[in-house]
Protein backbone atom coordinates (compact mmCIF):
# COMPACT_ATOMS: atom_id res chain seq x y z
CA UNK A 1 0.00 0.00 0.00
CA UNK A 2 0.74 3.37 -0.69
CA UNK A 3 -0.05 5.84 1.96
CA UNK A 4 0.24 10.18 1.16
CA UNK A 5 0.51 12.56 4.02
CA UNK A 6 -0.39 16.07 3.44
CA UNK A 7 -3.43 18.38 1.09
CA UNK A 8 -6.52 17.80 -0.32
CA UNK A 9 -7.77 20.96 -1.55
CA UNK A 10 -10.46 22.32 -3.89
CA UNK A 11 -8.50 23.75 -6.90
CA UNK A 12 -9.62 26.19 -9.42
CA UNK A 13 -7.68 26.48 -12.46
CA UNK A 14 -8.32 29.78 -14.40
CA UNK A 15 -7.33 29.44 -18.16
CA UNK A 16 -6.75 32.69 -19.42
CA UNK A 17 -7.63 33.73 -23.03
CA UNK A 18 -4.96 36.96 -23.06
CA UNK A 19 -3.31 39.48 -20.87
CA UNK A 20 -4.99 40.44 -18.05
CA UNK A 21 -6.87 43.56 -18.43
CA UNK A 22 -5.86 44.93 -15.08
CA UNK A 23 -9.44 46.49 -13.09
CA UNK A 24 -11.51 45.30 -16.38
CA UNK A 25 -12.56 42.47 -17.16
CA UNK A 26 -10.35 39.15 -18.51
CA UNK A 27 -11.87 36.11 -20.61
CA UNK A 28 -11.14 33.16 -18.88
CA UNK A 29 -12.49 29.19 -18.43
CA UNK A 30 -12.83 27.95 -15.12
CA UNK A 31 -12.12 24.44 -13.82
CA UNK A 32 -12.88 23.49 -10.29
CA UNK A 33 -11.21 19.80 -9.15
CA UNK A 34 -9.93 17.86 -6.58
CA UNK A 35 -6.56 18.51 -5.66
CA UNK A 36 -3.46 18.59 -3.57
CA UNK A 37 -0.24 17.29 -4.35
CA UNK A 38 -0.99 13.72 -1.76
CA UNK A 39 -4.22 13.37 -3.04
CA UNK A 40 -3.33 14.04 -6.15
CA UNK A 41 -0.32 11.07 -5.57
CA UNK A 42 -3.18 8.67 -4.10
CA UNK A 43 -5.87 8.78 -6.20
CA UNK A 44 -3.44 8.20 -9.92
CA UNK A 45 -2.30 5.60 -7.62
CA UNK A 46 -5.61 3.78 -6.93
CA UNK A 47 -6.43 4.57 -10.82
CA UNK A 48 -3.46 2.22 -11.62
CA UNK A 49 -5.17 -0.42 -9.41
CA UNK A 50 -2.62 -0.17 -6.19
CA UNK A 51 -3.85 -0.04 -2.57
CA UNK A 52 -3.77 3.96 -1.79
CA UNK A 53 -4.57 5.57 1.44
CA UNK A 54 -4.37 9.62 1.98
CA UNK A 55 -4.05 11.28 5.33
CA UNK A 56 -4.32 14.82 5.89
CA UNK A 57 -7.20 17.50 7.18
CA UNK A 58 -10.17 18.86 5.15
CA UNK A 59 -12.17 21.55 6.26
CA UNK A 60 -15.28 20.93 8.28
CA UNK A 61 -17.88 22.08 5.60
CA UNK A 62 -19.53 21.23 2.79
CA UNK A 63 -16.50 21.18 0.42
CA UNK A 64 -14.30 19.16 2.47
CA UNK A 65 -16.57 16.63 2.70
CA UNK A 66 -17.55 16.37 -1.18
CA UNK A 67 -13.62 16.31 -1.58
CA UNK A 68 -13.26 13.55 0.86
CA UNK A 69 -16.01 11.54 -0.86
CA UNK A 70 -14.50 12.04 -4.41
CA UNK A 71 -11.25 10.64 -3.38
CA UNK A 72 -13.11 7.92 -1.63
CA UNK A 73 -15.02 7.07 -4.99
CA UNK A 74 -11.26 7.45 -6.70
CA UNK A 75 -10.74 3.97 -4.88
CA UNK A 76 -8.70 5.65 -1.76
CA UNK A 77 -8.41 4.95 1.80
CA UNK A 78 -9.52 7.87 3.65
CA UNK A 79 -10.55 6.33 7.19
CA UNK A 80 -8.15 9.03 8.07
CA UNK A 81 -9.24 12.25 7.04
CA UNK A 82 -9.30 14.53 9.84
CA UNK A 83 -12.02 17.44 9.31
CA UNK A 84 -11.56 21.09 10.87
CA UNK A 85 -11.20 24.36 10.25
CA UNK A 86 -11.48 25.66 6.69
CA UNK A 87 -11.17 23.97 3.52
CA UNK A 88 -7.84 25.28 1.35
CA UNK A 89 -8.15 26.17 -2.00
CA UNK A 90 -5.11 26.28 -4.75
CA UNK A 91 -5.85 28.79 -7.35
CA UNK A 92 -3.68 27.57 -10.47
CA UNK A 93 -3.64 30.80 -12.95
CA UNK A 94 -2.36 29.68 -16.82
CA UNK A 95 -2.34 32.70 -18.96
CA UNK A 96 -2.02 32.62 -22.50
CA UNK A 97 1.16 31.65 -23.32
CA UNK A 98 0.79 28.51 -20.92
CA UNK A 99 2.94 29.97 -17.51
CA UNK A 100 1.27 28.61 -14.25
CA UNK A 101 1.36 30.89 -11.19
CA UNK A 102 -0.11 29.25 -8.31
CA UNK A 103 -1.97 30.79 -5.36
CA UNK A 104 -2.32 29.18 -2.82
CA UNK A 105 -4.28 29.12 0.64
CA UNK A 106 -4.14 25.98 2.34
CA UNK A 107 -6.25 26.46 5.04
CA UNK A 108 -6.87 23.05 7.42
CA UNK A 109 -4.41 20.85 5.51
CA UNK A 110 -1.90 22.94 7.91
CA UNK A 111 -3.26 22.35 11.19
CA UNK A 112 -2.82 18.22 11.02
CA UNK A 113 -1.35 17.05 14.68
CA UNK A 114 -2.25 14.57 17.00
CA UNK A 115 -0.71 11.82 14.88
CA UNK A 116 -1.15 7.87 15.24
CA UNK A 117 1.07 5.16 14.38
CA UNK A 118 -2.12 3.25 12.72
CA UNK A 119 -1.85 5.66 9.70
CA UNK A 120 0.96 3.26 9.29
CA UNK A 121 -0.78 -0.38 9.55
CA UNK A 122 -0.30 -2.24 6.05
CA UNK A 123 1.86 0.42 4.15
CA UNK A 124 4.53 -0.30 2.20
CA UNK A 125 5.42 2.99 0.85
CA UNK A 126 5.01 6.34 2.77
CA UNK A 127 4.90 9.79 0.64
CA UNK A 128 5.18 13.13 1.71
CA UNK A 129 4.99 15.70 -0.68
CA UNK A 130 7.97 18.90 1.19
CA UNK A 131 4.76 21.11 1.71
CA UNK A 132 4.22 18.68 4.73
CA UNK A 133 7.62 19.62 6.06
CA UNK A 134 7.54 23.42 5.88
CA UNK A 135 4.98 24.95 8.37
CA UNK A 136 2.35 24.68 10.44
CA UNK A 137 1.44 21.70 13.28
CA UNK A 138 1.63 19.61 9.92
CA UNK A 139 5.21 19.63 9.75
CA UNK A 140 5.69 18.00 13.20
CA UNK A 141 3.16 15.46 12.39
CA UNK A 142 4.56 14.35 9.16
CA UNK A 143 8.40 14.21 10.90
CA UNK A 144 7.09 11.80 13.64
CA UNK A 145 5.18 9.76 10.90
CA UNK A 146 8.20 9.82 8.93
CA UNK A 147 10.38 8.55 12.46
CA UNK A 148 7.73 5.76 12.75
CA UNK A 149 7.81 4.54 9.23
CA UNK A 150 11.21 4.01 9.65
CA UNK A 151 10.96 2.11 12.76
CA UNK A 152 8.30 -0.11 10.51
CA UNK A 153 10.78 -0.24 7.31
CA UNK A 154 8.48 1.56 5.22
CA UNK A 155 10.06 3.41 2.35
CA UNK A 156 9.64 7.26 2.77
CA UNK A 157 9.44 9.07 -0.56
CA UNK A 158 9.50 13.14 -0.82
CA UNK A 159 8.92 15.29 -3.48
CA UNK A 160 10.31 18.82 -2.95
CA UNK A 161 6.56 20.41 -4.04
CA UNK A 162 7.86 24.12 -4.57
CA UNK A 163 10.65 26.41 -5.17
CA UNK A 164 8.85 28.83 -3.54
CA UNK A 165 8.54 26.94 -0.43
CA UNK A 166 11.81 25.70 -0.58
CA UNK A 167 13.16 29.29 -0.93
CA UNK A 168 10.35 30.17 2.17
CA UNK A 169 12.44 27.76 4.35
CA UNK A 170 15.84 28.43 3.27
CA UNK A 171 17.82 25.91 1.18
CA UNK A 172 20.41 25.07 4.18
CA UNK A 173 16.84 24.22 6.48
CA UNK A 174 15.46 22.30 3.53
CA UNK A 175 18.82 20.25 3.36
CA UNK A 176 19.04 19.53 7.12
CA UNK A 177 15.39 18.57 7.43
CA UNK A 178 15.76 16.15 4.33
CA UNK A 179 18.63 14.71 5.85
CA UNK A 180 16.40 14.05 9.08
CA UNK A 181 13.64 12.67 7.06
CA UNK A 182 16.75 10.37 5.30
CA UNK A 183 14.42 9.56 2.43
CA UNK A 184 14.59 6.58 0.23
CA UNK A 185 13.80 8.66 -2.80
CA UNK A 186 13.40 12.41 -3.45
CA UNK A 187 11.19 13.60 -6.17
CA UNK A 188 12.07 16.82 -7.73
CA UNK A 189 11.34 19.36 -10.74
CA UNK A 190 13.77 20.36 -12.76
CA UNK A 191 13.14 23.96 -11.55
CA UNK A 192 13.44 22.56 -7.52
CA UNK A 193 16.63 20.80 -8.74
CA UNK A 194 18.20 23.57 -9.90
CA UNK A 195 17.17 25.53 -6.81
CA UNK A 196 18.83 22.62 -4.88
CA UNK A 197 21.91 22.61 -7.05
CA UNK A 198 21.17 18.96 -7.73
CA UNK A 199 23.90 17.04 -9.64
CA UNK A 200 23.57 13.72 -7.39
CA UNK A 201 21.62 11.95 -4.95
CA UNK A 202 20.52 14.35 -2.49
CA UNK A 203 20.03 12.83 1.07
CA UNK A 204 21.76 9.63 -0.26
CA UNK A 205 18.57 9.13 -1.52
CA UNK A 206 17.47 7.86 -4.80
CA UNK A 207 17.16 11.63 -6.58
CA UNK A 208 14.55 11.11 -9.44
CA UNK A 209 14.61 14.85 -11.30
CA UNK A 210 11.31 15.32 -13.72
CA UNK A 211 11.47 17.22 -16.33
CA UNK A 212 8.35 17.53 -18.43
CA UNK A 213 8.36 16.53 -21.53
CA UNK A 214 12.70 16.10 -21.65
CA UNK A 215 14.11 12.90 -20.14
CA UNK A 216 13.57 12.61 -16.47
CA UNK A 217 17.15 12.23 -14.63
CA UNK A 218 17.88 9.25 -11.79
CA UNK A 219 20.71 10.03 -9.72
CA UNK A 220 21.27 6.41 -7.86
CA UNK A 221 24.11 4.63 -6.11
CA UNK A 222 25.39 3.50 -9.17
CA UNK A 223 25.57 7.11 -11.67
CA UNK A 224 23.49 9.21 -13.61
CA UNK A 225 20.53 7.97 -16.45
CA UNK A 226 18.20 9.53 -18.10
CA UNK A 227 14.90 7.87 -19.39
CA UNK A 228 12.83 9.80 -21.92
CA UNK A 229 9.14 10.82 -21.43
CA UNK A 230 5.85 10.11 -23.59
CA UNK A 231 5.14 13.42 -24.84
CA UNK A 232 1.95 14.37 -25.12
CA UNK A 233 1.28 17.49 -27.39
CA UNK A 234 -0.79 20.55 -27.18
CA UNK A 235 -1.23 20.95 -23.43
CA UNK A 236 -2.89 23.29 -21.92
CA UNK A 237 -2.84 21.80 -18.53
CA UNK A 238 -0.21 20.10 -16.59
CA UNK A 239 -0.88 20.29 -13.14
CA UNK A 240 -0.79 17.34 -11.05
CA UNK A 241 1.58 15.36 -14.31
CA UNK A 242 4.35 15.49 -11.12
CA UNK A 243 2.04 13.70 -8.57
CA UNK A 244 0.57 10.84 -11.28
CA UNK A 245 4.21 10.68 -12.12
CA UNK A 246 5.14 9.41 -8.40
CA UNK A 247 2.01 7.54 -8.63
CA UNK A 248 3.43 5.31 -11.29
CA UNK A 249 7.13 5.33 -9.75
CA UNK A 250 6.34 3.93 -6.58
CA UNK A 251 4.09 1.36 -7.52
CA UNK A 252 6.10 0.09 -9.99
CA UNK A 253 7.42 -3.01 -8.94
CA UNK A 254 10.93 -3.65 -7.33
CA UNK A 255 10.96 0.34 -7.69
CA UNK A 256 14.04 0.59 -5.24
CA UNK A 257 16.37 -1.86 -7.07
CA UNK A 258 14.93 -1.09 -10.68
CA UNK A 259 14.58 2.92 -10.63
CA UNK A 260 14.94 3.53 -14.97
CA UNK A 261 11.59 0.67 -15.19
CA UNK A 262 10.18 2.77 -12.30
CA UNK A 263 10.73 6.13 -14.32
CA UNK A 264 9.33 4.91 -17.59
CA UNK A 265 5.94 3.50 -15.31
CA UNK A 266 6.10 7.18 -13.82
CA UNK A 267 6.12 8.33 -17.79
CA UNK A 268 2.99 6.41 -18.24
CA UNK A 269 1.35 7.14 -15.34
CA UNK A 270 2.05 11.09 -16.02
CA UNK A 271 0.83 10.74 -19.74
CA UNK A 272 -2.18 8.89 -18.73
CA UNK A 273 -3.34 11.94 -16.82
CA UNK A 274 -2.22 14.37 -19.35
CA UNK A 275 -4.51 12.75 -22.58
CA UNK A 276 -7.45 12.12 -20.40
CA UNK A 277 -7.23 16.58 -19.67
CA UNK A 278 -6.81 16.64 -23.46
CA UNK A 279 -9.63 14.63 -24.19
CA UNK A 280 -7.87 11.74 -25.97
Amino acid sequence: MLATLGDLVEDVVVRLDGPVNVASDTRARIVRRRGGSAANTAARAAELGHAARFVGQVGDDAVGAALAAELADAGVDVRYVRRGGSTGTIIALIDDVGERTMLTDRGACLDLDAPDATWLDGVDVLHVPFYSLATGPIAATSSTVIAWAHERGVAVSIDMSSTAILAEVGIAEVLQRLGMARPTVVFANADEAATLAVDGPVADALTVVKRGSLPAIVHGPDGTTEVPAIDVPDLEDTTGAGDAFAAGFLTSRSWQHEPVAACEAGHVAAAGLLRTRAGR
